[in-house]
């Protein structure tokens, strides 16, 4: 197994293990369990469409893990060089490729990546209901700082008035 650069022809491939593996620990998945479809797309579409969105943002910061000629996982990184804190918004096995130590791959290549481009910190995010990513995270020394609640609400219906004595935020 390598970890390699991105190259814009492994974007169906990073999509689809994308998909194939954010069953359940996906915001836009939440939304649909909640809402049904939005705008007409599923959540695979709008998941994968932000995968992408990564690819154009910071190519540079892709790599993608390959066996056998085979993309079997990615991360994606950013880099934002006013806070020095790198992001990694997206790290995704193939469910078939799980427990041999690709995703530590990943993050290992991602760290000393963004350590490379000068970023005094790394900074990854999970949902609560990712169990993997809140035991694997920790590993490399990543520590939680803050959860944050997602709200969500539909456009197309009348809000509801707020509740007295609610207001704020």
């Amino acid at each position: 197994m390598v970890i390699r650069p991105y190259a814009p022809g492994d974007l169906p491939r990073i999509q689809q293990i994308t998909t194939d593996s954010f069953e359940g620990v996906s915001i836009d998945r939440n939304i649909e369990a909640e809402y049904g479809l939005v705008a007409g797309r599923d959540w695979k579409e709008r998941k994968a469409r932000d995968v992408g969105v990564d690819c154009q943002v910071q190519p540079d910061g892709v790599f993608v893990a390959e066996d056998a000629g085979v993309a079997i996982g990615y991360i994606t990184t950013r880099l934002d060089r006013f806070t020095s804190i790198g992001r990694i918004p997206n790290l995704a096995v193939d469910p078939g490729y799980r427990g041999r130590g690709v995703g530590t791959l990943l993050i290992e290549h991602a760290i000393a990546w963004l350590r490379a481009h000068g970023m005094a910190m790394a900074k990854i995010e999970t949902l609560v209901q990712n169990e993997r990513g809140q035991v694997l995270y920790p590993r490399f020394g990543f520590r939680e700082v803050a959860r944050q609640i997602h709200f969500v609400m539909p456009l197309d219906e009348p809000a509801a008035p707020p509740e007295s004595g609610s207001e704020g935020g």
